[in-house]
Formats: structure tokens, C-alpha cells, sequence
């Protein structure tokens, strides 16, 4: 992972290369050739993903195709105006604008107000990673995503603390590990929000269960993503996630931090006090945020893992 802080430019042709080399190559044309850009530009790399922060501080208009990749615009203000393949969409505040990777794009009318959040999605990796969420491969993105259900607006929120954490330049998600989960984590959740249901079959059995628990247990260090769960399994992720909750009690997600607590535990009680580091230790077993990991081993253990370590 790495976060970039980017050169503002000063003038319109400087501002087409920056933001072009921050997030996709396009043509830039503003509409009042008059007003001078006033760009706010951030961008995050984050494995097979990137996440960038732009606004122009005036009403353009511009033209990509987006190579290799998706592009999925989400304005924080204003609204982006465009055409792709003959649609046209008007994406404002909660909705976000979907463009297909070499697929001519324009954008017709992008607001003074608007700053997005843009997505840049390798190809190949969301094709992987849709056909293991939801069990079924061919599928493609809409050209439109509606963030306004609650499946939206929990992704949303979930996406603005990621990118805070990120951008505070915490140690930890600098880690290739913690990366990857969090990039995982991100698609797979986006993937759920807006894409409809495409296997309405039967729950998980528990033989299929039984299948990732094993493998859960086998190294629960791995950076699991509910993806890499639901491949193990056969199924999609919202069917492990119900057969989870059929059959163990808890979601994926919460049977494995318990027994990675469980493994913290063992390896704090049993080390030399000194010898060893909390968060050192958490890191290990796969614990990203080690404020929860705290919040969470006191309510099972009863107190702080560092209690753990000096008993």
C-alpha cells in the first residue's frame, strides 16, 4: 500500500498529466476556459486496487477509456453527467457512475461543486473476485451502482474509514498483508451492495462448513477475505455467510477473529514477559486493527492482552 500526496497545478494542461497519472490517462476540457483549476487530488494504491480523491474546482468535461481497468466514480458533492456505449448516466451524491475497462467514456458534465471518490479496479482481478463472491462468472458490473440501500450506505461508511486509517499513515496498513485484506474487503463488500442475488440455492451444508473450518484452523493467519472463504466452500459469500449462521451460530468473519484470539492468547500466555510485543503478536495471527483486537480479547478473556503477557 502506499498513499501519495500529489503536486497541485497550476493550469489546465498540468492538471490533465497530474490526474492522468493519479488515476486514469484522459482529455481534459474545461468549460469555462476562463477559470484557472483548483484541484484537490489524493490517491491510494492498495494492491489491485487504487483509490483517488479528485475535484477540479470547476465545471469540465472530459473523455477515457479507462485501460485495463474499472473505473467506479462516486461523487461526495455536485454530480457527473456521461455517456458510454450508447447509455447515459446521471450519477449525484449517493449513486456512482460504473466504466468499463477499454470502453470509450465521456464524461459530458462534471460540476464545479462535484469531488469524487474514484475506484480504479484491475480488470482481472474483480472478474476473480465476483465470480467467487457470488458463485457465478461471466458477471459484469452496471454501469450504474445505487448506494443509497442500506447495503450502500454500510459500504460507504465502511470505504470512508478505511481511506482515514489509510491516509493517517498508521504502520499497520503498510503491511502487504493487511493490504491485501483490506483490498479483498472492499470488493467483495462493493460487489454484494450492487449486484442483485445470482444463486438462489440452498444454504451451505455442513460438510461444506466443515470444509473451511479446517482450513480456518489450519492457519488462521492467512489474510482470509470472506472471497477466499466462499472459494473454499463452493458457494457464494452471502450463502457461507447463511450457512455460517445455520449451522456455527456466528458470520465467517466473527468465528475467525475468535479463533485468532484464541491463538494470541495461547502464544501471550505462554511467552517469556519481554520477550515478546502485544501488537507483534496480534500482527502475526492477522489482526489489521489492533484497537479492536483489544476491545474484543477483553470481552472474551476478560482482560487486556498485555495483562495476558505480564501474568
Amino acid at each position: 500500500m502506499r498513499t501519495d500526496d500529489v503536486q497541485i497545478p497550476d493550469n489546465w494542461d498540468e492538471a490533465e498529466v497530474v490526474v492522468s497519472d493519479a488515476y486514469f490517462p484522459h482529455s481534459l476540457r474545461p468549460v469555462d476556459s476562463v477559470t484557472a483549476p483548483k484541484v484537490t487530488l489524493r490517491k491510494v494504491d492498495l494492491g489491485p486496487l487504487r483509490l483517488a480523491r479528485v475535484g477540479w474546482g470547476a465545471e469540465v468535461s472530459l473523455e477515457s477509456d479507462h485501460p485495463g481497468a474499472y473505473a467506479v466514480n462516486i461523487p461526495l458533492a455536485g454530480q457527473i453527467e456521461s455517456v458510454s456505449e450508447g447509455r447515459e448516466v446521471v450519477s449525484p451524491h449517493g449513486y456512482a457512475t460504473v466504466f468499463r475497462p477499454d470502453t470509450a467514456a465521456a464524461i459530458t458534465r462534471w460540476t464545479a461543486n462535484c469531488e469524487i471518490v474514484g475506484i480504479k479496479l484491475d480488470r482481472d482481478y474483480l472478474h476473480r473476485e465476483m465470480a467467487r463472491v457470488l458463485g457465478r462468472p461471466g458477471l459484469q458490473l452496471p454501469p450504474q451502482a445505487d448506494l443509497t440501500t442500506d447495503a450502500g450506505k454500510n459500504w460507504l461508511s465502511m470505504l470512508g474509514a478505511m481511506v482515514g486509517n489509510l491516509e493517517s499513515g498508521a504502520s499497520p496498513w503498510n503491511n502487504p498483508l493487511v493490504a491485501d485484506q483490506l483490498s479483498g474487503a472492499i470488493i467483495s463488500a462493493f460487489v454484494l451492495a450492487v449486484m442483485q442475488e445470482t444463486d438462489p440455492g440452498a444454504v451451505a451444508r455442513p460438510r461444506i462448513i466443515k470444509r473451511v473450518l479446517d482450513r480456518l484452523h489450519d492457519d488462521p493467519s492467512l489474510a482470509w477475505t470472506s472471497a477466499d472463504m466462499a472459494e473454499v466452500a463452493g458457494v457464494s459469500v452471502r450463502r457461507l455467510q447463511e450457512g455460517f449462521r445455520e449451522y456455527v451460530g456466528v458470520c465467517p468473519r466473527e468465528y475467525l477473529l475468535d479463533l485468532r484470539l484464541e491463538r494470541i492468547h495461547t502464544e501471550l500466555s505462554e511467552a517469556d514477559r519481554g520477550a515478546v510485543c502485544v501488537t507483534d503478536v496480534a500482527l502475526k495471527w492477522g489482526i489489521t486493527h489492533t484497537g479492536r483486537f483489544a476491545a474484543a480479547y477483553r470481552r472474551k478473556y476478560g482482560v487486556a492482552p498485555s495483562e495476558t503477557l505480564r501474568s
